[in-house]
């Protein structure tokens, strides 16, 4: 009978896998694309594969030489600051706080490995499969011997930073770092052995092409060469004072040198072919590069700020923009609908999407003004607010924008309309203009306030809440209004810096957020308001609520909060994003876009949550007895299979085919609570579907996983 039941539900699964697709889960990028977040380190390991890592745990993988990225789910937020390909499967990443990461599969899963350090590792380089160095910061020296499973600590003799490091086989390899240190080994890291640099210049990266031929590059435009594996080192020319943070030769001869001023404005290509006598700056580039490294002769990838990909296919000669979409900071977000949403930003920019942000096109504005906010009353009628006075208005979408009146020169930086005539813009200095015909004619209403106002909401067409503050004095400001604006009630006010944004779900329950972390809510329509733990100190520019328990909120370092109990949780969730978001728009408890810095647009579908397990988008509560789906997935021969138990219990896994045959009994015995990880080896077994089943406590789960040879 058990036979039977275990059949049917493999049924079941198998019905709802081939019916159901794997839609994205928690948050994406739309927006420039691959992603936007600043990139560190690049490596390629042939002509097409390479990984690039950077900040929000940004791993991005090329399997075409660059000209194509593929996002993949690094499952930490920490900062990647180095990457080294071992083989077209296998990768290690370094970053923040000592993490390390190993994919084993090509990037479909990686696994954190433990080396019991917490200092900053910024580079990795692997000699082959087996033999890896890490450097990083206070001297950190780390080194393995079976591919990174083990790290070991060597003693570099110094406490300062180390930022490069090269090998060129198993025994000699060279460390640079700052003050000028340079470092050197011929007996695999075993001992290391000061060079002089005959510079104080930080060392940012080292690169060498044989034991003896090496260029080091640093800050002020510091170039060093040595052709006698160190023992002196030579100042080059680089004909430049910025700082140089990336190095890659493709023989004794040709090279590249990238880097950035201090100010994300200025970024440097520098390419030689003589060893570096000569150096020919690349004058196609602005944007500041941290990394740079080549696949062949001809072809290279250089990365940087804000998801800065650029390729060059003639040795650096030329080099082109493989990042996509509008790179404009963007202030303002509104959908109507899951798919109709528009946003607006610097430049006069516009963009607006009809497919729930898969394309977002850009559109006309006819004005180069910064705009703040945008609010469609419907998929044809939406008003524009910026800097300058400036109001636009479309009637047909936004496929085209017309100039309206608004007899200011102030900065409007909110609006809000309840229906097509009745409309509220929010200004500098405690400014409001209302319009009661569409926004033909605008009046300025009095508020008795020299706020600056951020934000404004309406319930209807005479209850509205305007939120703002004064940054210099640390105050914030809430205005209230039930007649439609012709009077403004000071509402309430209090220290900890501005309020930035507000949103109602109904006539009484409302949501406001500002600098450092503050969220205020009220739930008799802003008579009274409560201060919230938002759990975070980073400041927060937007605030969207679809039904009085679930709302979200974005801001600054790519934050953004979700609760579901209005308010009295707050629970961060992984932006994948390290930029600030300045604006978002949810039309139910699941779609939504955020918006921010250097074109970001994120999008989820299913309310932020990350754990996808069989094409479903579910939340895992920490204190839950929870099965994970298998990685990798399909596999062979080998996967992991992840579970979670609250209490100590007997636990049973076993593996299933798809008749029901037991193949085989996994776990059999008592553990303890917490995280646990099996290894299942499918070696021996024919390619096809297998279930596994555990039993613990309450929790008879079972799920597929796919054996493919």
């Amino acid at each position: 009978m058990q036979k039977i039941i275990f059949v049917m539900e493999a049924v079941i699964i198998l019905s709802l896998f081939s019916t159901s697709s794997f839609s994205q889960g928690g948050w994406f990028w739309q927006n420039p694309l691959p992603q936007g977040n600043h990139l560190l380190d690049i490596e390629f390991f042939n002509d097409n594969i390479g990984y690039a890592v950077g900040f929000a745990g940004t791993i991005i993988k090329t399997t075409n030489g660059g000209t194509d990225w593929i996002n993949q789910f690094s499952r930490t937020t920490k900062t990647l600051i180095g990457v080294s390909v071992l083989d077209q499967n296998t990768a290690i990443a370094v970053g923040d706080s000592g993490i390390i990461l190993k994919t084993t599969d090509g990037g479909e899963y990686w696994v954190t490995q433990s080396v019991g350090v917490t200092d900053f590792l910024f580079r990795v380089n692997f000699i082959n499969k087996s033999i890896g160095i890490a450097v990083g910061s206070n001297g950190t020296l780390l080194k393995t011997t079976d591919g990174g499973n083990n790290w070991n600590n060597q003693s570099s003799g110094t406490g300062n930073h180390l930022l490069g490091v090269s090998f060129t086989d198993e025994n000699i390899g060279t460390v640079v770092g700052y003050y000028g240190t340079i470092l050197r080994t011929t007996d695999g890291g075993n001992n290391w052995f000061v060079q002089s640099s005959n510079t104080t210049n930080h060392l940012s990266d080292v690169f060498f092409t044989d034991t003896n031929i090496g260029t080091a590059v640093g800050v002020n435009g510091t170039i060093l060469r040595t052709t006698d594996g160190g023992d002196n080192w030579i100042a080059q020319i680089s004909g430049t004072t910025i700082y140089l943070s990336g190095v890659h030769f493709t023989d004794a001869d040709n090279g590249t040198v990238v880097g950035h001023d201090n100010l994300f404005s200025e970024g440097i290509i520098l390419i030689t072919t003589d060893g570096g006598t000569n150096w020919l700056q690349y004058s196609g580039t602005t944007g500041w590069l941290w990394s740079v490294s080549y696949s062949n002769l001809n072809s290279g990838v250089a990365v940087g700020a804000f998801g800065a990909i650029l390729k060059t296919t003639n040795g650096g000669i030329f080099w082109t923009n493989q990042l996509t979409g509008s790179t404009s900071w963007l202030w303002g977000v509104h959908f109507t609908d899951t798919n109709f949403g528009t946003a607006v930003g610097q430049g006069g920019t516009i963009l607006g999407t009809t497919d729930g942000g898969n394309n977002w096109v850009s559109q006309t504005s006819g004005t180069n003004k910064g705009l703040w906010d945008v609010f469609f009353i419907d998929n044809s009628n939406g008003f524009v607010v910026g800097d300058n006075g400036t109001i636009l208005k479309s009637n047909d979408g936004g496929n085209s924008w017309r100039p309206q009146a608004s007899g200011t020169n102030y900065p409007l930086f909110g609006v809000y309309f309840t229906d097509a005539s009745n409309g509220t813009v929010v200004s500098d200095l405690g400014t409001i203009f209302r319009t009661t015909d569409g926004g033909s004619n605008w009046t300025t209403q009095s508020t008795g306030t020299n706020s600056t106002l951020w934000g404004v909401w309406f319930t209807d067409a005479n209850n509205g809440i305007v939120v703002g503050g004064d940054a210099l004095a640390n105050t914030w400001t809430i205005l209230r209004t039930t007649d439609g604006g012709n009077n403004w009630n000071l509402q309430a006010n209090g220290a900890g810096g501005s309020l930035n944004d507000v949103s109602f779900a109904d006539i009484y329950n409302g949501t406001a957020v500002g600098y450092s972390g503050l969220i205020l809510s009220t739930t008799d329509g802003g008579s009274n308001w409560e201060y919230q733990n938002s759990g975070t100190t980073n400041d927060l520019w937007g605030v969207s609520f679809t039904n009085i328990k679930t709302g979200i909120v974005v801001g600054g370092s790519g934050t953004i909060l979700r609760t579901t109990d209005g308010g009295s949780n707050w629970i961060r969730q992984d932006s994948r994003c390290a930029n600030p978001l300045n604006d978002v728009s949810f039309t139910d408890s699941v779609n939504g876009t955020a918006v921010g810095y250097y074109g970001t647009i994120l999008r989820t579908t299913n309310g932020g949550i990350t754990f996808v397990e069989a094409g479903n988008e579910i939340s895992i509560p920490p204190t839950a007895y929870f099965l994970y789906q298998n990685y990798p997935n399909p596999f062979n021969p080998s996967t992991k299979i992840e579970f979670r138990i609250t209490d100590l219990e007997f636990v049973s896994l076993k593996v299933y085919d798809i008749l029901g045959n037991e193949i085989t009994t996994l776990l059999n015995e008592e553990l303890p609570a917490g995280e646990h990880a099996v290894e299942f080896n499918g070696l021996g077994l024919s390619s096809g579907i297998y279930f596994y089943q555990l039993r613990a406590g309450s929790l008879l789960e079972t799920k597929k996983m796919i054996l493919l040879k």
